[in-house]
């Protein structure tokens, strides 16, 4: 059918497969943002190559590095943080207030990501931190107040690529983190890794382009599969955790629909419990085993997606065996089908870290688009969040 009814939600199905009324719904290219994060990590390593970033490395190893920033910003610190791993020689911290933490001082680095260059933490944290003489990097948009801090801080700025919302500029903001970090000795990150990853980028835009049936697209699928239910993601691992709150950053925002996300591990000291509620098992206990299935539209469903990564993110730091994670995400895979509850996977692929979370975020982030659009609503404006910072501005 070409529309149908889940979860008291219109879902236009036929939409997905028409690629001109997409594109007439997607006024913003919120399809052909997201199709550039390839584009975005060559471009961000070619400016980050053009930043004076190797004087960072001239007074040595921080004691610490602060990585400010708010939404997809902060996302950059996670991202860093669970790339570097374990072993890391110094702390890596997402900081998501204004200014810096109090103890930042001459012996850190602060890394201020803002894809506008006017979000007020990030702002605060670099104003902070060339007022405590530590060492700054800033990430935005150029020609911004952002920019002109870090140029009065005599401190390297690297431009995001593209004006894209902030949202679908990841790997913009991303990549220049990675290379600061790595110009510390805090990651291994080399150029074949960012060829590979974008590579990969690349390879998913592809496959979930909108000239993709939905049998074949696995984020029109993806889409398809969540419209109308409560969705929950957990990642197997630590780099899988960062993609799943990724994930439930673009849902929230561009579906607008509510959602649990987190590491599988957190999962199993609690969360699981989900799978026994009001909308998991309980519903499918509850329901006339005689009932005709088509009839049970108006309940309300969690649907599981399941992020794996075998590799734990960094095989050689994980600090619990391979096997581990790996038993605990078969054991909720199988919890949600004794509960009738669908689970969807989303399998990690790739050598380095950081081509796997490529691989883990790529057709998720097409997915939340295309279940905005086939709900009607246009995955670029947010009423809500403008409305809110009119009403937060002073």
């Amino acid at each position: 059918m070409s529309a149908g009814v889940r979860g008291r939600r219109t879902v236009d199905e036929a939409l997905l497969d028409d690629p001109a009324g997409l594109a007439e719904n997607d006024p913003g290219g919120m399809l052909r943002h997201t199709a550039s994060a390839g584009a975005q990590v060559r471009e961000s390593g070619a400016l980050a190559a053009e930043a004076n970033l190797a004087a960072l490395a001239d007074e040595g190893r921080p004691r610490a590095v602060v990585i400010a920033g708010i939404g997809t910003a902060g996302r950059t610190g996670e991202i860093l943080a669970t790339v570097a791993g374990p072993r890391c020689p110094v702390p890596v911290i997402a900081h998501r207030s204004a200014g810096v933490p109090g103890w930042v001082g001459a012996a850190d680095v602060v890394i201020a990501v803002s894809a506008s260059g006017r979000s007020p933490e990030a702002l605060g944290a670099a104003e902070a931190a060339a007022r405590r003489g530590a060492r700054l990097v800033a990430v935005g948009a150029p020609d911004s107040r952002l920019q002109s801090i870090a140029e009065s801080a005599r401190a390297p700025f690297i431009p995001v690529p593209r004006r894209a919302p902030a949202r679908a500029s990841l790997w913009g903001l991303t990549v220049p983190v990675l290379l600061a970090a790595r110009t510390l000795g805090l990651v291994k990150v080399n150029e074949a890794d960012l060829a590979e990853t974008a590579a990969r980028l690349d390879a998913d835009a592809d496959r979930c382009r909108p000239t993709a049936e939905s049998f074949v697209n696995p984020a029109k699928s993806l889409a398809l599969g969540l419209a109308g239910s409560v969705p929950i993601v957990w990642g197997s691992s630590p780099l899988a955790a960062v993609a799943a709150r990724r994930f439930a950053d673009t849902i929230s925002a561009n579906a607008r629909y509510p959602v649990v996300a987190g590491a599988l591990g957190e999962a199993g000291r609690g969360r699981v419990g989900l799978l026994d509620g009001v909308f998991g098992g309980l519903v499918e206990s509850s329901r006339d085993i005689f009932a005709d299935p088509e009839d049970d539209t108006d309940a309300t469903r969690l649907r599981l997606v399941l992020l794996r990564d075998g590799g734990l993110g960094n095989e050689e730091d994980a600090d619990e065996p391979v096997a581990v994670e790996e038993r605990r995400a078969d054991a909720v895979q199988t919890l949600a089908e004794r509960r009738g509850v669908r689970c969807d996977v989303v399998t990690a692929e790739g050598g380095s870290p950081l081509e796997r979370l490529a691989s883990l975020v790529a057709v998720p982030d097409f997915a939340s688009i295309y279940l905005a659009l086939a709900h009607g609503l246009d995955p670029m404006a947010v009423p809500a969040v403008t409305e809110m910072k009119e009403l937060s501005n002073p």
